[in-house]
């Protein structure tokens, strides 16, 4: 089964899913498309519920949190006391203090939200988790099967948030990768850290804060294969980490890509995408203290449903 097929299989039941954008026709068609799917229990998070759209849930209708309900309010209050009044427009904070106060195990926003509004109110509300200072974000490209080889799921990491990390914050980027793929995907973290040299095959102040990246990343998970600095096909090809890297832990079968900079990053993600024909999902925020992801403004139905898949996966 591929992975995108196996994922409302693996969600958790009863997963209470946060949508503070309920009245954008594409959230709203993935929320439907939710609740047909019985998987996860997605909640309109709204400012009012006399409309037809967000009628009282007590008969079959959607689960509903309201700003304007005072027993909701006082518990986003106690988590976000500088709410804006009811009726503001203030749902997506209001989602994430409800978040944060542990009435939703996950939020998804961003089809109208922009990045900067997301992660403002994560950072602000929720906080990063224990252990990670830097947030920061991945993409789980869904490479298809070409060429006799099976589906491939990389992480790319980050392609959203920090600009130009400095080691440590390379370091935490991975760290938070790993925690997330763990629960995304499943499967054994193999960690890159990408530059433009394989190893000792060029110099320079770009390089040397990779390899700073990967030791400090080595300290804090010892435990996972690591190596860098590798160029992405010493990453990804065998064949190819043999001639370069003989002795990569990696082998040349990484599954989490650290890239430098938000420029590398960001292009490749959307390269692949575009022109290998990849599914993009995200970007999907790491290092928070509790689940909250953003979304492409251009997302589609099935990329909500699959992020707030991902995010049930992240609270579980």
């Amino acid at each position: 089964m591929s992975f995108l097929a196996s994922l409302p299989d693996r969600v958790p039941a009863g997963v209470r899913i946060g949508f503070p954008e309920t009245m954008e026709p594409r959230t709203a068609a993935a929320i439907e498309s939710l609740r047909s799917a019985d998987c996860i229990r997605p909640v309109h998070i709204v400012d009012t519920v006399d409309s037809d759209t967000h009628a009282d849930s007590g008969a079959g209708g959607p689960e509903v949190l309201c700003t304007s309900n005072q027993e909701h309010r006082r518990t986003a209050l106690s988590t976000c006391p500088d709410l804006a009044p009811p009726g503001e427009g203030d749902t997506l904070r209001f989602a994430i203090a409800m978040l944060a106060a542990g009435e939703l195990d996950g939020v998804v926003a961003g089809a109208e939200a922009t990045t900067a509004q997301v992660l403002r109110g994560g950072l602000s509300i929720l906080g990063p988790a224990d252990g990670i200072q830097t947030v920061s974000s991945a993409f789980y490209m869904v490479i298809p099967p070409a060429d006799g080889e099976p589906e491939r799921v990389l992480t790319f990491t980050d392609a959203a948030v920090v600009p130009q990390p400095e080691p440590e914050q390379l370091a935490e980027i991975a760290d938070s990768a790993c925690r997330a793929r763990e629960r995304v995907v499943g499967d054994e973290p193999r960690v890159a850290f990408l530059s433009y040299a394989t190893r000792d095959s060029a110099g320079g102040p770009a390089v040397e804060r990779v390899e700073q990246g990967l030791e400090l990343f080595r300290r804090r998970r010892p435990e996972i294969p690591a190596d860098g600095p590798l160029q992405a096909d010493a990453a990804l090809v065998p064949g190819v980490a043999l001639r370069k890297a003989a002795d990569s832990p990696v082998e040349g079968r990484a599954n989490i890509l650290v890239f430098p900079n938000l420029d590398a990053g960001n292009i490749a993600y959307k390269l692949v995408q575009r022109l290998g024909r990849a599914r993009a999902l995200g970007p999907i925020l790491q290092g928070l203290s509790f689940p909250l992801n953003d979304l492409s403004r251009g997302a589609t139905v099935e990329d909500i449903v699959e992020v707030a898949y991902i995010t049930a996966l992240l609270a579980g």
